[in-house]
């Protein structure tokens, strides 16, 4: 059946009139392949768009597969198709290659608009980095575990959330690129591997994280520690109430698709050669979503708020997390963050992207008490020591001025006596010990037991 179209040239579509610009035409095969991996060239149409048509017969579509493999490289294998537009003859190749750079006639072009672009030396070798940063990437790297290692009930899990249909784990993982030679690439084990990373959460008293009144490590894969993440942050935010109707709606005081976007950029967008956390902080006046690793690939904070600029760090897990709609294949995830928590900032601060939530609770109990200027203090892994959930009243001080107070007092006492009177974990009273001396508040002497504490005043300095 014929087709009628008018076509027009893009970066992916090239339009010859004749193979009298054969030449021309596998040049620009090998731009548009080396701009976005795949590209359709006709011959047959003007440069209008109307087709005019070309007589073919099988020795045309040998000489143009010939001339494509003496003439491009590295290798390509495109489907070549003879059409029917407007009751005209043309002939169709469509090609995917994603070896760049693709080189034509021995040398190396990119698409730009409509037009091919000859590459100097200098762009010729970044783009020849540019493409081995692929195979570079953390998340294609071999995950150290077998097959046989990964959850198939995870697996089946996202098959039926990507709306795919059951697979055995070996050809799953295969149609989804996380298998190199049968092994399991990294990006795998996040999704599929038994508590394969961790996510660490605080609630602090004040404004400050002078004060920890609640904290939690959690252990899991990339989908439960987004859920475990949001679960924490709306446990310990205020949340509101509407009625529609006669139902009661729980709204909290920051937007949950906020959160949610957020907690997916955290973990999608993120640092996983840096060994650090994805943090959740919970301060009184703000909560904050920490993340390992700054921006990427030269983005800046204008970038993203704009959206539609996407320079992933890990394609392969964006990818994943947007096969179950966790994440737009547009680099729209600040934009939307924005739009529904306009207050919203973004900062960078020891190696961390962090997204900041304003907390509107925190102004109406600021009403009746002197403003505190919010500040960021950023521990990371040492700050919130591997425990369980442990919970403390607030203290009407700071954390080290009561351990202090206590020391000054009793200078024998033991660890475990401190996590019991001030309400603290031994893991953070070790913390808060350690900063002491380091400081050079606080001495000890002796050994571990039989020894004391002595409490450095302005005087001894």
């Amino acid at each position: 059946m014929d087709q009628v179209l008018t076509m027009t040239e893009t970066e992916t579509v090239e339009l010859k009139k004749s193979l009298a610009e054969l030449k021309q035409g596998l040049i620009s095969l090998a731009a548009m392949l080396n701009k976005h991996g795949q590209a359709e060239l006709w011959f047959g149409i003007a440069p209008n768009g109307k087709a005019v048509g070309l007589e073919i017969n099988e020795k045309t579509l040998r000489d143009v597969s010939q001339a494509i493999t003496a003439h491009i490289e590295p290798a390509i294998y495109p489907h070549i198709t003879q059409q029917r537009i407007d009751g005209k003859h043309c002939l169709h190749i469509k090609a995917e290659g994603w070896q760049q750079p693709y080189l034509a006639y021995g040398r190396a072009y990119m698409r730009v608009a409509d037009e091919d672009k000859k590459l100097s030396a200098s762009e010729l070798k970044n783009l020849i980095l540019q493409n081995n940063q692929d195979a570079l990437r953390w998340e294609n790297e071999p995950s150290g575990l077998t097959l046989e290692q990964l959850n198939p009930e995870k697996i089946s899990r996202f098959l039926a959330l990507a709306d795919l249909p059951p697979d055995s784990a070996a050809s799953a993982l295969e149609k989804l690129d996380l298998l190199r030679q049968g092994v399991p690439l990294n990006a795998a084990k996040l999704f599929f591997a038994d508590a394969p990373i961790q996510l660490r959460c605080a609630v602090f008293a004040t404004h400050t994280s002078s004060t920890i009144i609640d904290r939690h490590d959690f252990d899991g894969d990339i989908l439960e520690l987004i859920e475990e993440a949001e679960k924490y942050a709306l446990k310990n935010i205020h949340i509101g109430m509407r009625l529609e109707g006669l139902r009661r709606v729980d709204v909290p005081e920051i937007p949950l698709k906020a959160i949610r976007e957020a907690l997916v950029n955290a973990f999608c967008h993120r640092d996983w050669r840096d060994p650090d956390f994805v943090q959740v902080a919970v301060f009184r006046d703000r909560l904050e979503i920490r993340s390992p690793g700054k921006l990427y690939g030269g983005l800046t904070f204008d970038e993203i708020r704009q959206g539609n600029i996407s320079r992933r760090r890990n394609p392969k897990i964006a990818e994943l997390l947007r096969r179950i709609h966790l994440v737009e294949a547009w680099g729209r995830g600040v934009p939307l963050i924005l739009e529904n928590a306009p207050s919203t900032s973004f900062d960078e601060i020891g190696g961390l992207f962090i997204t900041r939530f304003n907390r509107p609770s925190a102004l109406d109990a600021s009403q009746d008490a002197p403003a505190i200027r919010p500040e960021t203090s950023l521990k990371t892994t040492q700050e919130l020591p591997q425990a369980t959930q442990e919970t403390t009243q607030e203290l009407p001080r700071t954390t080290q001025e009561i351990l202090l107070q206590h020391l000054r007092s009793q200078p024998g006492i033991t660890t475990v006596e401190l996590a019991r009177v001030t309400g603290l974990s031994p893991d953070g009273v070790k913390y808060h010990l350690n900063q002491l001396k380091r400081t050079g508040k606080l001495r000890r002497h002796g050994p571990t037991k039989g020894g004391y504490w002595e409490v450095v005043t302005k005087a001894d300095e």
